[in-house]
C-alpha cells in the first residue's frame, strides 16, 4: 500500500514527490540547491537533462511504498511514458535550510 504524499516525513522529500506527481518543474527546481547533483543507477547524470527526460516530458509519477532514514530514503513504484513502471530506490541529501543538494535513484 502506497504512503500518501502528504504523510511523508521529510518536508523537502514530500515537496519533491508532490512536484514530480504534479509535473510542476518550477516547484521541483525551487526545492534544489543551485549546485544540486544527482545520480541514476550509480552514475552521475546531468540534472536538467535527466529531469526533463525522466520526469517532465515523460509524465513521471512516484507512488512511495516505504520510507526510512527520517524520510530521506524511499522505495517507490516509479513510472513514466518511456520506461513504464519499475521499483526504484531514492536517497536525498538535504541542506540545513531544507533544500535538496543531491538525490540518487536507481532500480530497487
Amino acid at each position: 500500500m502506497a504512503i500518501q504524499t502528504s504523510k511523508l516525513s521529510d518536508p523537502a522529500v514530500r515537496a519533491f514527490v508532490a512536484a514530480v506527481n504534479a509535473h510542476d518543474r518550477d516547484a521541483f527546481l525551487d526545492l534544489l540547491t543551485p549546485d544540486a547533483t544527482m545520480s541514476d543507477d550509480g552514475s552521475d547524470r546531468d540534472l536538467d537533462d535527466w529531469i526533463d527526460r525522466e520526469i517532465f516530458t515523460s509524465n513521471g509519477h512516484m507512488d512511495v511504498d516505504t520510507e526510512s532514514d527520517g524520510g530521506r530514503a524511499l522505495v517507490a513504484q516509479y513510472r513514466n511514458d518511456t520506461w513504464g513502471e519499475m521499483r526504484t530506490a531514492w536517497r536525498f541529501t538535504i541542506t540545513p535550510d531544507g533544500h535538496i543538494s543531491r538525490f540518487e535513484t536507481g532500480q530497487a
